[in-house]
């Protein structure tokens, strides 16, 4: 189960590059820019914002404007990160002919470096400036928030020691695509920062790191090679499998404590133990793609599962 799925031959990887190349080419430029955002994991970044909301409504009241504001905000972080990301990578040499993850555009030649900076320059930019709105609503801690998330953005990728190659990738989503953005959004609709609010935040957080989890164990041989360190690396293949189960297992057994909901979370609990199982019997190959739309879900679920719940 070690095998890869990639071809081994030097002569079959580029003729699989060029097909792919070929294949991308034929797809309009908006598509391209499309898939270099990587809008299909957009859900990562709205989903605590929707917690937040959520929890907010519960605890005395919400504001369309803030809902709004704060998913665009975050989108926009998430759209930048990506694209500095693809950017970044693709200087670095971690996108080379063996890559088994989804393409990289950069790096396979269909969208020019400098206009992928440039946009993730304009994201970052527009989610400033929406920053700045929320910031006459929630006052400077929102600019203290905004500011971190701007430059851990930038310096997941970029810098002389990338935030992409260490173990401490994970933890930070955890803390920022789950913590304080549902803590956050709570404070934003003028409401408390409550214990509640903290372990919602973790909960949220948690299928948010398995994603990521998921990509770096996919990626842990090309990873290796350029002098990565990830957390997957580390742990070895069969722990990183395990890791995984445990963060998908421990929202769905947080959010049921946490909650009182049984019932309504069956849905997430049934999705991520096929989850979990399928990435104990995939090999290290382009298979482990088809998980990460998965584990998106996994967490849109389990946020309905707590929503519908009983009253926490």
């Amino acid at each position: 189960m070690n095998a890869s799925a990639a071809p081994s031959h030097p002569s079959d990887r580029a003729r699989a590059q060029a097909e792919l190349i070929a294949r991308l080419s034929r797809l309009s430029q908006p598509t391209r820019w499309v898939i270099a955002a990587r809008v299909k994991t957009l859900g990562l970044s709205l989903v605590p914002v929707a917690a937040g909301t959520w929890l907010a409504a519960r605890q005395g009241g919400w504001h369309l404007g803030v809902m709004v504001a704060t998913m665009l905000a975050s989108a926009l972080i998430q759209i930048g990160t990506n694209l500095w990301n693809d950017a970044a990578d693709a200087k670095s040499g971690v996108d080379g002919p063996e890559r088994l993850g989804p393409p990289r555009l950069t790096s396979l030649g269909l969208l020019e470096s400098g206009r992928v900076r440039l946009a993730a320059a304009g994201a970052f930019l527009l989610s400033g400036v929406l920053g700045l709105y929320l910031t006459t609503i929630g006052g400077w801690v929102i600019v203290a928030v905004g500011l971190v998330s701007l430059a851990l953005g930038f310096f997941y990728s970029m810098g002389p020691h990338p935030l992409s190659g260490t173990p401490l990738g994970e933890l930070l989503v955890i803390g920022f695509f789950g913590v304080v953005a549902v803590v956050g959004t709570v404070f934003l609709h003028g409401q408390a920062i409550t214990v509640q609010a903290l372990a919602l935040g973790a909960i949220i957080g948690l299928p948010a790191a398995a994603v990521l989890l998921l990509n770096n164990h996919r990626d842990r041989v090309t990873d290796a090679r350029v002098g990565r360190r990830t957390l997957a690396i580390l742990l070895g293949q069969e722990a990183s499998q395990g890791l995984y189960a445990v963060l998908l297992a421990g929202a769905v057994l947080w959010a049921g404590l946490w909650s009182g909901a049984v019932l309504t979370l069956l849905p997430a609990a049934g999705l991520g133990l096929a989850l979990a199982v399928a990435m104990a019997r995939l090999p290290i190959s382009a298979a482990l793609n088809r998980l990460i739309p998965g584990t998106a879900l996994f967490q849109m679920l389990l946020l309905l599962g707590i929503a519908t719940g009983p009253t926490p």
